[in-house]
């Protein structure tokens, strides 16, 4: 077990599609709210659905949009409507850089990925968000990876995902100590659509695994 975090753990509910999704993230004291905008995925967003819905994010919570080596053109539209990126793709630290907005780099965990490599590849990256590694799927798999294979002391901060839920977060913190956790298919009741007692406990385990 690795020692416990200096600060609380921060949260990351990702993909959503509807307002009052938002409004009971928001009234939960979710620190982050994540916008799927790459159009293969089931709760993918347009532009200017993503406009009306960040526009209901008050001020104190973190709008992410997040992106598979999409066009330039795109992220820079849709770039007034949010306050950081995340790259789930094969983006290189350059492509990520050239925007105006802070980002973090998702990486999945296949085998033999080089974490410690990584984070010095992507030192301007935000934080590293670490993701179970499906082939041919960049994300939102539901599937756990093996918590073990991070190393404690990473030089960026970790956002850990990948088939978290209420049943499996309080663990997941306090084996891993994330900076912060990223939860999308564990907190719905369909694909895009949240769960508000789902969101509710996901929020109150994450609390309860801190105090300790």
């Amino acid at each position: 077990m690795r020692s416990a975090p200096l600060t609380r753990t921060r949260i990351k509910f990702c993909g959503f599609t509807r307002a009052e999704d938002i409004d009971r993230a928001v009234a939960l004291g979710v620190d982050a709210l994540g916008f799927v905008m790459w159009p293969k995925s089931a709760r993918s967003v347009s532009v200017e659905q993503l406009a009306a819905l960040s526009a209901r994010v008050p001020a104190f919570v973190t709008r992410v949009g997040l992106f598979v080596d999409q066009p330039t053109e795109l992220i820079e539209q849709c770039s007034p409507y949010l306050d950081m990126l995340q790259f789930h793709g094969n983006e290189t630290p350059d492509e990520c850089q050239r925007f105006s907005l802070p980002w973090m780099k998702a990486l999945r965990m296949r085998d033999q990925i080089d974490l410690v490599h990584e984070a010095e590849r992507y030192h301007h990256a935000q934080a590293l968000l670490l993701d179970a590694y499906r082939p041919g799927t960049p994300g939102g798999t539901g599937e756990t990876f093996d918590w073990s294979r991070i190393p404690a002391n990473l030089a960026k901060p970790v956002i850990l995902a990948g088939g978290l839920s209420a049943d499996n977060i309080a663990d997941a913190v306090r084996q891993v100590a994330p900076y912060a956790v990223d939860v999308s298919g564990g907190i719905e009741a369909s694909h895009g659509c949240k769960d508000a007692d789902k969101m509710a406990s996901f929020v109150r385990h994450v609390a309860l695994a801190d105090i300790r």
